[in-house]
């Protein structure tokens, strides 16, 4: 299991990296990202922590852990501006808070995001078939979440990224300790979402290969 989209008590998670970092071992997990919320406020503050933090628990580590954002409730003509200065920073996963369907997220940010090079967009709500399109074209990860609320559109996500073939990942989106599942949960989730075995195998894969390019950046 590798989940490319967890919160430390940076933003609004429960624990330190190292504890998060833990807590996912005990489960089974190979790896994750740190992915904490920000907007302008924050960047500059969050993401150089995190790259530290980052680049001393890989060493001497199997378990791999990469520093990203997840760019939250910003304005859409805000997001390119801000993944820009994200990579800068040395923020090697960006993610951005898609229009989940529970929070009062601004139109167009599902739009904005895809368009500014990011690399997942969580929890997308009822995104469109064009802006699913849109997704494929620029490579960008749509998430199939287990987290509760944000997981009521799993089902319409799936079925328009399969229709389209745009890539998909399961991620938890975890902000306490009881967020995170094993690999055994998370299946079945992807399976709740109409997928199948096949395709679980393929999100599992896609989370490999994203997260050994987020280590190429670090």
């Amino acid at each position: 299991m590798i989940d490319l989209h967890t919160h430390s008590f940076f933003s609004d998670g429960e624990l330190i990296p190292a504890e998060l970092i833990r807590r996912a071992q005990a489960k089974a997990y190979h790896g994750i990202a740190i992915t904490d919320h920000a907007d302008n406020s924050n960047l500059d503050f969050l993401i150089p922590r995190l790259v530290r933090f980052c680049r001393a628990a890989n060493t001497g580590n199997d378990f791999r852990v990469v520093p990203g954002v997840e760019l939250t409730h910003v304005p859409p003509d805000s997001i390119p501006s801000l993944v820009k200065e994200a990579r800068n920073l040395g923020a090697t996963l960006i993610v951005v808070h898609g229009e989940t369907i529970v929070e009062p997220v601004s139109p167009g940010t599902n739009r904005s995001a895809l368009e500014a090079g990011i690399d997942i967009l969580a929890h997308p709500g009822l995104i469109t078939e064009e802006e699913v399109l849109l997704a494929k074209e620029k490579g960008v990860f749509l998430e199939i979440s287990t987290r509760k609320g944000h997981s009521l559109t799993n089902g319409h996500v799936a079925n328009l990224a399969k229709k389209v073939g745009a890539p998909l990942l399961l991620n938890t989106d975890s902000h306490s300790p009881d967020d995170l599942v094993e690999a055994h949960q998370a299946r079945r989730i992807a399976i709740g979402a109409g997928l199948t075995d096949d395709d679980w195998k393929e999100m599992s894969d896609n989370a490999r290969r994203v997260l050994e390019l987020a280590l190429s950046r670090l």
